[in-house]
């Protein structure tokens, strides 16, 4: 399998693959500063809801770093060493990078969680070793991200048959987690078992991570998969050419109403139509359990230049308008199941959802 690397931790700092130049250019950004990994989250050089919670882990590690360092804070240094500013300074940090995108739980829940690392450390006497634990929770995080996804492609591929052609949307795979996917991880699991003969991979408009991204790794790693504009999914669902559709997701409200890329609620309307299976992928991390039901979710509005132009080529005439909303909400209802890496929950609900939490399915 062809290694995708999309985020890289090292001693220089945080390295994201900028995903806004795939297929043609693969070139690697260096952010030093947590407003670097704030830029690449807005402009979406990183995306993908596991991809940025845990670009952001490390962002906030990159904030203790230069407090410390513009403190002057030496390794061992006790005396001039303050928690308040510290602490302060952290929560600013953690503040602007939840504004980065406000619809994908992981970025807030990967922040939260560094939050709770620090809080824990608090009166930790070396600021070495404070900096250093924080380094180690950012790196579990993206450790256990990984296992996750690989969890999820295995009991995602258990509900596969053998010989299926797949429909997916947007991209969920290496470049949208920290290396390995939820629903291509699913694709990539199911496919080492022979059980995948093809996937349809929409070209998700406006920004192509679809024909841009998915179809690059597919391709990457040997896996068959052929591109379809968004319009024509409707037409290879209802010509039988389709056996399951499989999508990430950015946010799973506790009802299991799921937020995912724009178009794809109409993928599972039109599943639901023709009685193919339709499944979300998604780790624990992305249920929102503060949130009820989708209605609850804040969908992100992206710039109209997006919609109206591709690159330099303008799309419209000018003086036209666009609504570019980035998400819709699909209802529970037309989930045939989630897949977690606890599980699989077969038509998702309230209740169920609460008892994956409490022991599993």
């Amino acid at each position: 399998m062809a290694e995708i690397r999309p985020i890289i931790w090292n001693d220089r700092g945080l390295t994201l693959l900028d995903q806004r130049l795939l297929p043609g250019e693969e070139r690697y950004l260096a952010c030093s500063t947590p407003g670097d990994v704030f830029d690449a989250i807005k402009n979406m050089a990183v995306r993908g809801a596991p991809a940025i919670g845990v670009s952001a882990a490390f962002a906030m590690v990159l904030a203790a770093r230069i407090f410390m360092q513009e403190h002057t804070v030496s390794r061992e240094d006790k005396g001039s060493f303050s928690w308040r500013p510290f602490q302060e300074e952290m929560q600013a940090a953690a503040h602007r990078l939840v504004e980065a995108r406000p619809t994908a739980v992981n970025l807030s829940w990967g922040v939260a969680r560094m939050l709770q690392k620090l809080a824990a450390l608090e009166g930790l006497a070396a600021p070495g070793a404070l900096l250093q634990e924080l380094e180690k929770e950012a790196q579990a995080i993206f450790t256990e991200d990984i296992e996750t996804n690989r969890a999820i492609g295995k009991h995602g591929a258990a509900l596969l048959a053998k010989e299926s052609t797949l429909l997916t949307h947007c991209n969920a795979g290496a470049l949208a987690t920290a290396g390995y996917g939820t629903a291509l991880g699913v694709v990539r699991s199911a496919f080492a078992q022979g059980k995948v003969k093809k996937v349809f991979a929409d070209e998700t408009r406006p920004l192509l991570q679809g024909s841009r991204l998915t179809c690059w790794e597919l391709q990457k790693e040997g896996i068959p998969v052929q591109l379809i504009v968004d319009g024509a999914a409707g037409h290879f669902l209802s010509s039988g050419e389709v056996d399951a559709v499989i999508t990430g997701a950015d946010r799973v409200a506790a009802n299991g109403d799921a937020a995912n890329k724009i178009g794809t609620y109409p993928l599972a309307l039109m599943a639901r139509e023709h009685q193919i299976p339709f499944y979300i992928a998604a780790p624990l991390s992305t249920v929102d359990l503060t949130i009820q039901s989708g209605r609850e979710i804040v969908i992100e509005e992206r710039d109209e230049t997006e919609v109206l132009a591709c690159g330099e080529t303008a799309l419209a005439p000018a003086g036209i308008r666009a609504r570019n909303p980035a998400f819709d909400v699909t209802p529970a209802r037309l989930v045939t199941a989630l897949i977690t890496e606890k599980g699989v929950i077969h038509a998702p609900d309230a209740a169920k959802i609460r008892q994956l939490f409490e022991g599993g399915v």
